[in-house]
Formats: C-alpha cells, sequence, structure tokens
C-alpha cells in the first residue's frame, strides 16, 4: 500500500492512460457491435458513445504523453 501512495508522476499517468484506453475500447465496441446499454428504463443513446470514445481516447492519449 505504501508503495502505492509513493508513486511517482509516470506510474501514475500511465495507469489513468491504460483504464482511460480500456474505457475507450468499451466504448468503440459498443458503437461497433451495437451493444445496448440500460440504466433502469432508460436506454443510453449510441451518440453517447461517441462522446465517450472521444474523450477517453483524449485522456489515454495525454496519460501516455505524459508518463515518457
Amino acid at each position: 500500500f505504501n508503495n502505492l501512495i509513493n508513486m511517482n508522476s509516470k506510474s501514475f499517468s500511465l495507469i489513468t492512460g491504460t483504464i482511460f484506453f480500456l474505457v475507450a475500447i468499451l466504448h468503440a465496441s459498443r458503437l461497433a457491435f451495437s451493444w445496448q446499454v440500460t440504466i433502469g428504463s432508460l436506454v443510453v443513446p449510441f451518440w453517447f458513445s461517441w462522446f465517450g470514445l472521444i474523450g477517453a481516447g483524449f485522456l489515454a492519449y495525454q496519460g501516455f504523453k505524459l508518463s515518457r
């Protein structure tokens, strides 16, 4: 646990970049395979995943860029 607290900025950027990359892959998969997402009785529209893909992709790119 102490190693996690003492994490340097390169490691943090790499981990967050990886997490956002995985989120971007999930949004791209939803768009490619037409997966429906329902939260309660609300059906999430597909355009939401375009914003998620662009936003998560940008944050992943920034995270990987900062980890160098």
